[in-house]
């Protein structure tokens, strides 16, 4: 016969609690970034670093405003997608670069605020002191070069400025950033 341990259902993954409570997290943010009008229709995207080998993403073709926590996508940090019924965000290569260039990083947030996408349509950096509150949160914000999305030159314009910012702006494009929550992320 089978022994016993072989029978035992497999356990949990661990800390589904944690999971559970990122997942939500990100509903939230999307939320928010919807009702700021910092994204519209089915554009912008987050991610959250699980542990050294998985990542959650919001899915493909859903809008952030309206998205519930089962229809994010677990991949691991090649894009692989691991979990989920939908397809993750198509501007994956993105966060994946960020997560690789900064180790400290656990979440990316990825948007397109009318007044940084005219900022950054218009190739203007915010490099000088305009608002004491930016400077003191995230510094100088460069614009990384475009790239269109959805493809290898997103993430390699991004690899240039991102291990030393927090935020970027994304010529003609919006602005990502990162910080070790999802909260936080949102809130840069």
């Amino acid at each position: 016969g089978v022994p016993p341990h072989a029978r035992r259902a497999p356990e949990p993954p661990m800390s589904t609690r944690a999971e559970e409570q990122i997942r939500a997290d990100i509903v939230e943010v999307g939320r928010r970034l919807y009702a700021r009008g910092y994204v519209a229709s089915n554009d912008g995207n987050i991610s959250v670093r699980l542990d050294d080998r998985r990542l959650i993403t919001t899915p493909k073709s859903v809008s952030k405003g309206f998205m519930t926590p089962d229809m994010m996508v677990v991949v691991d940090h090649d894009g692989g997608k691991l979990a989920g019924d939908r397809d993750p965000s198509s501007e994956l290569p993105m966060h994946l670069e960020i997560y690789r260039s900064r180790p400290d990083v656990n979440a990316v947030v990825h948007a397109h605020p009318p007044l940084a996408t005219g900022f950054a349509v218009a190739g203007i950096p915010l490099t000088r002191a305009v608002l004491a509150e930016v400077v003191t949160t995230l510094g100088s914000i460069p614009i990384a070069e475009y790239g269109t999305p959805s493809t290898r030159e997103l993430p390699d314009a991004v690899r240039k400025y991102i291990k030393a910012h927090d935020g970027l702006l994304l010529a003609n494009h919006g602005a990502v950033t990162c910080c070790r929550s999802v909260m936080s992320a949102y809130y840069k």
